[in-house]
């Protein structure tokens, strides 16, 4: 495990800004920079953390956290669906073929949770039981697992993903019901596989979210991420028993506290200028994305102690600039 000193020394070694590679195509999402090859992708993941719409700092080391938990699990899903990696070529890069994405972001579901207005409790704890066309029976408490894990789709926009059912998909002409079929298939036995290595490692999958595309030839891609701490809710297996059976929330090791912290101290949706994170929970949000990896992966987290990110990152992409 990299102690937090090792991270302290790294608090200005992250990966914000890419204009310095001068790539093709570039594109900017709150926490990834995309380049445009053509026929593939390259996909930069930074350190950038996002709330609130917004960058709330730079956080050592979760770039290639995020990047290498994917590359763990598009090696350990290969058989279940082709992906789109094609390269990585670096810890925070992956070179992905490019596929004509699905317009809907396959959400599945273990476990009935959530805070926010469209999560499945807040749905269930309102009176719905119809939650994107799974029938959810009364009397189910909050963190209860389901009998079997449920899909529950959402449409993608750039504003606000709307949920959706299976029967809205086909019938609105998003995904013909053949392939819509395959998707399903392909999402449920991703989700086995993740819960599977999930519990060996001492961990539940509670949920996730997939993207799924086509490339040329017609066959289907998994693409984008999978079963990162940032498409996922992860809770510790050993205590989850004990904490539900006292009626406490199950243990996590998310980044909630940040939030947490941009909320007591500003008002983050309508200030221009934040405050600077403090260095302590800069510090602890990379040792946890760090421990996620190690207890994720089953691997140790080794990092490249001899050149700082921006260098190692222009000497892996040296071939691609233009």
């Amino acid at each position: 495990m990299i102690s937090k000193e090792i991270i302290q020394k790294n608090l200005k070694n992250c990966l914000d800004d890419t204009s310095f590679l001068k790539l093709p195509g570039f594109k900017k999402d709150k926490v990834r920079n995309t380049y445009d090859l053509g026929d593939s992708l390259i996909l930069i993941t930074t350190d950038r953390q996002s709330a609130f719409d917004r960058v709330l700092a730079n956080i050592p080391f979760k770039g290639q956290v995020l990047n290498q938990i994917s590359a763990f699990w598009f090696e350990n899903t290969a058989d279940i669906v082709k992906n789109h990696v094609i390269k990585i070529p670096d810890p925070n890069v992956t070179i992905g073929k490019k596929c004509k994405v699905f317009p809907v972001e396959f959400v599945m579901r273990a476990y009935l949770t959530g805070s926010t207005d469209t999560s499945a409790w807040i749905q269930y704890e309102n009176g719905n039981r119809d939650i994107c066309g799974n029938i959810l029976p009364d009397g189910m408490k909050k963190n209860q697992k389901f009998n079997e894990p449920i899909l529950t789709p959402t449409t993608k926009s750039d504003a606000h993903d709307v949920s959706i059912s299976a029967d809205q998909i086909v019938n609105k002409g998003l995904i013909d019901k053949n392939t819509w079929e395959k998707l399903e298939k392909i999402v449920f036995a991703l989700f086995k596989r993740g819960t599977e290595i999930a519990d060996k490692n001492g961990l539940i999958l509670v949920d996730t979210k997939y993207e799924l595309g086509i490339d040329d030839k017609g066959e289907i891609h998994l693409i984008d991420e999978i079963h990162t701490p940032d498409s996922s809710r992860y809770w510790i297996k050993e205590t989850f028993e004990s904490r539900i059976a006292a009626g406490m929330e199950p243990d996590n090791i998310d980044k909630e506290f940040l939030r947490l912290w941009f909320k007591e101290h500003c008002d983050p949706y309508k200030d221009k200028i934040l405050p600077p994170a403090p260095d302590d929970l800069v510090i602890e949000l990379s040792y946890r994305y760090i421990r996620l990896f190690e207890m994720i992966t089953g691997n140790d987290f080794s990092i490249d102690s001899k050149q700082s990110v921006n260098d190692r990152l222009k000497n892996n992409l040296i071939a691609y600039a233009i």
